[in-house]
């Protein structure tokens, strides 16, 4: 198809270009999780840094933020240009404070997407257009973090940005068009550290429950994105993966932990009740007659039938209870703030077990196949009295990472990521969700969409190599990668009560010009389309993503 060959070679000059653009640098700097300083990992060496007073810096366990280069005395030799870029630290930070233990430090990012892809069947491009395939562009996330620290013991940070924005979706009409995305808030912080064992904070937040890839920081991703399955409840019953409640956080030995509890969002899925309760149903009225004039007795009875599916439960109220535990078996993580890193390019060595859980009471809501009255029709009264069942909104998971450097000399590296879902959400609960949606309109199955959550059992794994830094010289570093998710919900049935099974496969590579503050990934996707579960068909997705961060 000449439109993949097309998509693949304009990914395949925009690298050629970038490598050109950026070739002054190599990756030295230790991942940052999104929106936290970098993780804890050894200082990289660099003859042209030295270390800052104690109290100066807001990176755990003393990582030091490098000084500006020190130039050479007058009539001496220029120093050479060194050949490596200068560590990223803390990155953009003001002290206010003459010591520096009061700061800002501001963080900002785009990822752009670049990407062909074949569309679900009957995806419109524009009202009435349908469209088979296309090349679009897409702002995936868009995000600016201020944090602060009042001293060791106090610290705010904020969080607003945008995500999704296609040419037909993401703008603040979405039926309508894809203008103007709303700016919104994801985090508003504030936090208090008890004692070197525990933290407190409120506000909106992202101490989740549920996996590692439930807490990931979206700016250092092993492969292109997270599969999204592991936000089950995103823009539901939170808002954007994120809750407004209080949390405990913090580390005892090797254990650390999570835990929280948050508001439940009134749920904006529109109908939700309505389809919930089937009362979109055609009714079915049986006449009965008995007997025989002038004793002839005419009963008329009414079925309505539900549809067994459970919805989000537009009248949830109760409050929602997470919580992670992992424990870290050889070097720890930083838990400044929730933000896991998804590869540490060799900078750390970390293998980490974890578990986690997710508890809504009366999440969801569903009506049984068949409710009759007596009568020819519903009445609103009789309607109002069918009964409705509620469910509870469980979810556990058990998860393992690994990250090592395998050859330091070389630079290389291994990374891999299992984990293991399982999910009741009620009866046949089965929701779609496509990043960055392509598509036109509200078809919950349209564009880029596959099965993203549902009752049921998930496991998914992610592995990926750094290359030698000698492959393409000292100004650009390789990671091939692969992942494969497989996920069986109940809700999908063929017509012959068979369960369609969601087989999802990715494969690419991250090009890293500067470790992560400036990548460009390359990525291919075999995405089921489950328009017609009883004939699902594989489509192919090629997306070049653009990341900086600074």
């Amino acid at each position: 198809m000449r439109i993949p060959r097309y998509a693949v070679a304009l990914s395949g000059l925009m690298l050629a270009g970038a490598g050109a653009s950026f070739g002054q640098v190599t990756p030295t700097t230790p991942p940052a999780p999104v929106g936290t300083p970098p993780p804890v990992a050894d200082p990289v060496p660099a003859p042209t840094t030295t270390p800052v007073p104690a109290g100066t810096n807001p990176l755990p366990s003393g990582q030091q933020t490098p000084s500006a280069p020190v130039a050479p005395a007058a009539g001496s030799a220029a120093t050479p240009a060194p050949t490596e870029s200068i560590p990223y630290g803390a990155g953009m930070k003001v002290n206010i404070s003459p010591d520096g233990s009061k700061y800002l430090r501001f963080l900002t990012w785009h990822q752009i997407w670049t990407r062909y892809s074949q569309n679900n069947t009957g995806t419109e491009r524009a009202p009435g257009k349908l469209q088979d395939d296309q090349v679009d562009f897409a702002i995936r996330r868009s995000r600016l973090i201020v944090l602060a620290q009042l001293n060791p013991r106090f610290m705010i940070y904020t969080h607003i940005g945008i995500n999704n924005q296609t040419a037909v979706s993401g703008g603040v009409l979405p039926t309508t068009d894809a203008k103007k995305p709303q700016l919104f808030i994801h985090e508003a912080v504030v936090e208090f550290k008890v004692n070197k064992y525990l933290s407190l904070g409120s506000g909106m937040h992202y101490q989740n429950g549920l996996s590692r890839l439930t807490r990931a920081s979206t700016l250092n991703f092993l492969t292109l994105d997270a599969p999204l399955t592991n936000w089950p409840t995103i823009e539901a019953i939170d808002q954007f993966a994120r809750g407004i409640g209080a949390y405990a956080k913090g580390r005892v030995a090797k254990l650390d932990y999570a835990f929280s509890v948050n508001e439940s969002f009134l749920t904006n899925q529109t109908g939700a009740l309505s389809n919930a309760l089937g009362l979109g149903a055609t009714p079915v009225t049986t006449t009965v007659t008995t007997g025989t004039p002038p004793n002839q007795v005419t009963t008329s009875t009414t079925t309505s039938t539900g549809n067994n599916i459970a919805q989000y439960n537009p009248q949830g109220t109760n409050h929602i209870y997470q919580g992670y535990v992992s424990w870290e078996f050889l070097e720890q993580e930083s838990n400044l703030l929730p933000f896991n890193v998804g590869s540490y390019l060799g900078t750390k060595r970390v293998f980490n077990l974890g578990g986690g859980f997710f508890y809504n009471k009366d999440g969801m809501v569903s009506r049984e196949n068949t409710v009759t009255v007596q009568g020819a029709a519903f009445t609103p009264a009789q309607i109002a009295a069918i009964p409705t069942r509620k469910h509870d909104i469980g979810l556990w998971s058990l998860d393992a990472f690994f990250d090592t450097p395998i050859n330091k000399e070389t630079g290389t590296a291994f990374t891999i990521y299992g984990v293991y879902y399982n999910f009741d959400m009620g009866p046949n609960h089965v929701r779609f969700i496509g990043a960055s949606n392509p598509g036109y309109g509200t078809n919950a199955r349209r564009g880029n969409a596959v099965p993203h959550s549902g009752t049921g059992q998930i496991g998914f794994v992610e592995t990926g190599y750094l290359l030698p830094k000698s492959l393409l010289g000292p100004k650009m570093r390789v990671q091939p990668y692969a992942s494969y998710l497989l996920a069986g919900y109940e809700g999908l049935r063929t017509s012959t009560g068979e369960q369609k099974n969601v087989n999802i496969a990715d494969v690419g590579a991250n090009f890293f010009i500067d470790g992560h503050n400036a990548k460009f990934t390359l990525n291919y996707r075999h995405r089921p389309d489950f328009t017609d579960v009883n004939n699902v068909k594989y489509r192919p997705e090629v997306t070049l993503q653009t990341q900086i961060f600074l």
